[in-house]
């Protein structure tokens, strides 16, 4: 079975935290052994430095003078009561390893030699049992003249190890009760780092589409929570947009659809009715019919062109000339401004700036701009420039007509959006001219905006990030 967060974060600090407890227990339990044995050790070398003092004094006459027998004498069971105590005991024995005297404390029991003794390592420290007891035992070999003995001083480790069995079994106890509080601390902790995700997420269920307007409590913690809850209501609120835009342009593109093919239903009752009786009918029908065909197939291309700049990163792009997108552009709106007695000029340097982008969007982008600056100027022209600076390239596209109102300004680019609604149907168009304009501009790092300059009219201005290269054309 899966643990959730929740558990595997509280699993992963108890073993941590576990982990280094133990490690800290460990290290002092062997220190605190070690710290036992030097002062066991101390204590026996102390008492064996005394009665080698003893044994060998210190004066101005040579120690080899003194008489075997004196020097033996020292050693009896007698003299060596001074340094015995309930938890010393002293032998000492021929070179040989035979006993010669022990403290009347050892009883009956000897300490047996130690073969590892030579004249070269005269000491040595050994751990050994007496019966079933353990002692620490300092040997030492002492010369006096030609007489040679081996000093054993022995201290029970009966005490030492007591002190240490008891120091351990507190550190256990310590260790339980710090496992148990280490494992209740992980889980609190646990669930106050996952309690405010696991709220997060019962509060992202209830969110639905129906249900965008919805916002999540916690944007006011300073800590990642804060952060992520913060994100995801900037989420929600972009997505409510979105589903709004969409919802408002499927029922945009249902009214625009709406009037086209009611039109052409109620024309072809028409004809079927009335078609083979009165020919000027059947003509008008048929012309209706066509041009209304026409107007849904404008506003189906210019959805998939909407669809197509929507998937910008599918769009392959190579470096395009502005001053020869305009040039195209022009090329192919002049019929319809000489319709309208309408002339169109051309301001571009002669070397001219360079984008990357897709040549095809670029020139529908600018034909769009022009298309729309003839449909609404019905005397003078339209002017369409080309600039840059170092960074950035743009097109302008100027024209004399009315203006677009203040209030309109923000909204000219919205789908199927119409600024003056009377003139909505005498002005042909799909509504979605402006809206693929600035899909494409997007698509293509840039931006688009629209001014109403104080002489009248209404500008345009496309802006691209630029390239480094530039090109040398006739405009």
């Amino acid at each position: 079975m899966k643990l959730s967060l929740k558990w595997r974060i509280a699993a992963a600090y108890a073993v941590l935290l576990l982990a280094v407890l133990g490690a800290t227990a460990g290290v002092i339990v062997l220190r605190f052994q070690s710290i036992l044995n030097d002062e066991a050790r101390s204590r026996i070398d102390a008492t064996m430095v005394e009665i080698a003092e003893a044994a060998q004094p210190p004066g101005p006459f040579p120690f080899s003078d003194l008489v075997g027998e004196s020097f033996l004498q020292i050693f009896n069971s007698n003299n060596l009561v001074a340094w015995q105590s309930p938890t010393t005991f002293i032998q000492v024995d021929k070179a040989d390893g035979y006993p010669i005297a022990r403290s009347p404390n050892l009883g009956g029991s000897s300490i047996p030699p130690n073969g590892a003794l030579t004249p070269a390592h005269p000491s040595a420290f050994r751990t050994i049992k007496l019966g079933r007891r353990p002692f620490l035992v300092e040997d030492r070999l002492l010369r006096g003249g030609q007489f040679k003995v081996i000093v054993h001083v022995a201290e029970s480790l009966d005490e030492l190890n007591r002190t240490f069995a008891e120091t351990r079994r507190t550190i256990v106890l310590i260790l339980v009760f710090a496992a148990v509080a280490v494992v209740a601390l992980s889980i609190l902790l646990a669930s106050q780092a996952i309690g405010p995700i696991t709220r997060l997420s019962a509060a992202m269920q209830q969110i639905g589409s129906e249900r965008l307007d919805l916002r999540l409590r916690g944007e006011e913690r300073g800590d990642e929570i804060g952060e992520l809850t913060r994100s995801f209501n900037d989420l929600l609120a972009r997505l409510q947009e979105a589903f709004a835009r969409e919802r408002q342009f499927i029922s945009d593109a249902s009214h625009e659809l709406k009037t086209p093919l009611t039109s052409i239903n109620a024309n072809a009752q028409l004809l079927l009715r009335w078609g083979d009786r009165d020919e000027s009918i059947r003509r008008e029908s048929l012309e209706t019919i066509q041009r209304e065909s026409a107007a849904l197939a404008d506003m189906v291309n210019g959805m998939l062109t909407l669809a197509k700049a929507d998937r910008g990163d599918e769009i392959p792009k190579e470096p395009v000339s502005l001053s020869l997108v305009a040039q195209e552009a022009i090329r192919g709106a002049g019929q319809r401004a000489t319709e309208k007695h309408l002339q169109i000029v051309l301001d571009a340097p002669n070397r001219s700036p360079l984008v990357e982008g897709d040549p095809h969007l670029l020139r529908q982008l600018v034909s769009n701009l022009v298309d729309n600056a003839i449909k609404f100027t019905n005397e003078g022209g339209v002017t369409v420039r080309v600039g840059g600076d170092e960074q950035m390239a743009w097109i302008e596209v100027a024209d004399t007509g009315p203006g677009v109102a203040e209030q309109d300004l923000p909204h000219i680019f919205d789908r199927f959006y119409r600024a003056d609604k009377s003139r909505s149907r005498d002005v042909p168009g799909t509504g979605l001219g402006l809206a693929i304009v600035r899909s494409i501009a997007r698509v293509h790092g840039g931006s688009v905006e629209a001014q109403a300059p104080p002489g009248g009219g209404t500008l345009f201005r496309a802006r691209f990030p630029r390239i480094a290269d530039s090109l040398t054309e006739s405009s």
